[in-house]
C-alpha cells in the first residue's frame, strides 16, 4: 500500500467534488494529454517547459515537468492506496478502489493565463473520504504531532511518503498507538519548549536559508579563483549579481522545483527544520561550471555531499540504481 499526500487543483478547486463524489484526481493541460497518452515523456517535458508554469507562475525545471508527467499514471493505476489531504484544521483520508478511473475533457474552472481553457481530469474512484480515524476519533491538524506536520502536507500536487512516514500515516488513520514515533528523540525535540527551542518563523527560515546558500556559493567561488595552493583549482565564479538578485533567483528556482530536491525528489527543509540533512543546499549541475543561471539546482544537504564534484548525469543513474535495488 502506497501512501500519498495530495492537493487537488490550483487553490484546491477540485477538492469539494473529490469529497462529495468520492475520488482522487489530477488535471492535465489539453495540449499535454496527447503526449501522456502516447507515452512520450520527452515530448511531454519539452511542451511543459515551453508552455506551462507552476502554481506560483514560475517556469518549472525539467525534473518537475517529469514528475508532472507521472501524475496521471499514479492516479489511474492507484488501487488500495491510502490518500491523505489536509483542508484547514481537518485531515481527510481515503483508499482508492479497483474500479477503472475516468479521463474527461472539461472547462478549467480557474484557467491560468498560460494554460488551456479546457483541461483533462484524471479521476480514480475511492472510498468515502473521512476526517476521523477508524475508531471514530476526529483527525485535527492541530492535534497531530508537530513532527508529522513536516510530511502530512506538501507544496507539490502529490507526494508519496517513504516507508517510515507511510507507516505513521497508516497507524494514524487506523487509530493505533503512535508512541513508537512520538518517543523518538528527534520527535520529542520537536515539542520542546524554552529559549533553545523557539521556532523559526517560515519567512525567517526561508530568508536565512537563501542567504546561507548565497554565502556558501560566494565563499566557494572566492576559494576557487584559479590560485595555486597544493593543486591548481578551476575558476568557479559567482555570476548571480547582487545578493538581492541572487535571492530572487533562488526563490524562483525553489518554486520551479516545487520545494523538492532536484535530484532525489525529496521535500526540502529550511534552516531550523528537524533534519539538517534535508535542508536546502545549492549545487552546480556541471561541477566544473560557474554559479550562474542554468547551472544551478537546489538539493538536500546529504545529496550535495554525496554527489560532491561528480557528474550530474552519472549521479542520477546511480541514484536510480539504488532505488531499484530490492
Amino acid at each position: 500500500m502506497n501512501v500519498y499526500i495530495a492537493n487537488f487543483g490550483r487553490e484546491n478547486y477540485e477538492w469539494p467534488r473529490c469529497l462529495a463524489v468520492g475520488y482522487v484526481a489530477t488535471m492535465q493541460d489539453e495540449r499535454l494529454h496527447p503526449f501522456w497518452a502516447a507515452d512520450d515523456r520527452e515530448g511531454y517535458i519539452e511542451q511543459t517547459l515551453a508552455h506551462l508554469k507552476t502554481a506560483k507562475g514560475v517556469t518549472p525545471v525539467k525534473s518537475t515537468a517529469s514528475r508532472w508527467y507521472n501524475l496521471g499514471t499514479i492516479i489511474m493505476e492507484s488501487s488500495g492506496d491510502l490518500w491523505i489531504h489536509r483542508h484547514e484544521d481537518r485531515i481527510w483520508w481515503t483508499m482508492t478502489l479497483e474500479e477503472e478511473g475516468s479521463i474527461e475533457l472539461e472547462p478549467d474552472p480557474k484557467p491560468a493565463p498560460w494554460g488551456s481553457r479546457d483541461v483533462y481530469f484524471y479521476r480514480k474512484p475511492c472510498r468515502p473520504w473521512s476526517s476521523s480515524d477508524e475508531l471514530g476519533r476526529p483527525l485535527r491538524w492541530k492535534a497531530v504531532h508537530r513532527k508529522a506536520h513536516d510530511f502530512l502536507t506538501t507544496e507539490a500536487t502529490l507526494q508519496r511518503l517513504g516507508p517510515d512516514n507511510a507507516a505513521y500515516a497508516r497507524a494514524l488513520v487506523r487509530g493505533e498507538d503512535l508512541s513508537e514515533w512520538h518517543d523518538r528523540r528527534e520527535w520529542r525535540a520537536k515539542t520542546q519548549t524554552g529559549p533553545q527551542a523557539m521556532p523559526v518563523t517560515y519567512g525567517d527560515a526561508r530568508a536565512k536559508t537563501f542567504l546561507q546558500m548565497i554565502t556558501r556559493a560566494e565563499d566557494t567561488a572566492r576559494a576557487a579563483n584559479g590560485q595555486s595552493v597544493e593543486r591548481r583549482m578551476k575558476n568557479k565564479e559567482f555570476r548571480l549579481g547582487t545578493r538581492t538578485e541572487a535571492e530572487r533567483y533562488l526563490e524562483e528556482l525553489f518554486d520551479a522545483q516545487e520545494g523538492m530536491c532536484n535530484l532525489s525528489g525529496l521535500p526540502l527543509q529550511w534552516i531550523g527544520g528537524d533534519d539538517p540533512q534535508m535542508c536546502c543546499s545549492l549545487d552546480r549541475i556541471d561541477s566544473d561550471g560557474h554559479y550562474e543561471r542554468g547551472n544551478l539546482q537546489i538539493v538536500c544537504n546529504f545529496i550535495n555531499r554525496w554527489k560532491s564534484d561528480g557528474d550530474n548525469t552519472e549521479f542520477i543513474r546511480l541514484l536510480g540504481a539504488v532505488r531499484e535495488f530490492p
